[in-house]
């Protein structure tokens, strides 16, 4: 397996890419040093975070557990496809509203995270907000002003 190389197919953000990536990639890696996205954080690298989380196929995923090439022929939705034609997504207004980032490095990964919890429930109760980011880490906000955002996001939607 060291030094193998697989021809992958995705679709990221609405785009599509054609890659060989190594067979051990991370999926976290091909998004920030083969396609620069950087958005997407590394935290902790053992899924225990959220700062890499991403949608794959409609599924909150840890960006770091998943190897590239699981990625072949789907879907991946990332921090830089959030906003559309220029234009905040409603989450992204909600949180700059609420002062729902404060260093923002788990930003990007909660966004996703909150993203895919109104994708799934869009008028969750604070209790299901809370729950729907509990896999992602902040020391800086307590969580309080996260849950907010997603509230008057659902509200907007």
């Amino acid at each position: 397996m060291a030094g193998e190389h697989i021809a992958i197919t995705v679709t990221v953000n609405g785009e599509d890419y054609r890659e060989e990536v190594p067979a051990t990639r991370s999926l976290l890696d091909f998004l920030r040093d083969d396609l620069a996205l950087t958005g997407t954080k590394e935290g902790c690298g053992e899924g225990e975070c959220g700062a890499c989380s991403v949608i794959l196929d409609g599924r909150l995923v840890d960006a770091c557990l998943v190897f590239a090439a699981e990625a072949d022929g789907r879907r991946v939705e990332t921090i830089e496809g959030l906003a559309e034609g220029g234009e905040l997504h409603p989450l992204q207004r909600a949180f700059a509203a609420a002062g729902a980032a404060q260093c923002g490095y788990c930003t990007p990964g909660m966004l996703m995270a909150c993203k895919a919890l109104l994708d799934g429930n869009p008028s969750p109760t604070r209790d299901e907000a809370a729950h729907g980011i509990a896999g992602n880490l902040c020391r800086c906000t307590g969580y309080g002003t996260i849950v907010q955002a997603v509230m008057e996001a659902a509200e907007e939607s």
